[in-house]
């Protein structure tokens, strides 16, 4: 894991005004050194078989999203020998507990509600970084 103060973050989210917000959120926390936002879930699975790209850091990701969601992405990444090591975290509106239960059995780190207030979604990449630093 690189320095703390520098972590590079890739968030999949499919809604305009969730994204602006996220991307807000973890550009204003002094950890995170790079914020890299993709659209949705296939978004997601190229940028990281893309050799160019660094792998990031930590990936968080929305559920429900186009074409690939985050559940269908994250089995993916879990199950590529280069990719299962980078830290995982769900955010959702959904609390239905298969989601959360599919989550745990792939080993996401966490899985975390969206919130409804900016200020809530400050936490969202302190909660990330407690865990990882776990």
């Amino acid at each position: 894991m690189p320095q703390k103060n520098n972590l590079h973050i890739i968030i999949a989210e499919d809604d305009n005004d969730d994204a602006d917000v996220i991307f807000e959120t973890f550009n204003q926390n002094p950890n995170f050194g790079k914020i890299s936002l993709v659209a949705n879930g296939e978004e997601l699975l190229n940028y990281l078989k893309n050799t160019a790209n660094e792998n990031p850091d930590v990936i968080l990701t929305d559920i429900n999203m186009p074409i690939v969601d985050g559940i269908e992405a994250l089995q993916q990444i879990l199950n590529n020998s280069d990719l299962k090591n980078i830290p995982c975290f769900v955010y959702s509106t959904s609390i239905n507990p298969s989601y959360k239960e599919k989550c745990d059995d792939l080993g996401v780190k966490a899985y975390l509600i969206k919130p409804y207030s900016f200020e809530a979604f400050a936490e969202i990449p302190k909660t990330i970084l407690s865990i990882i630093e776990a």
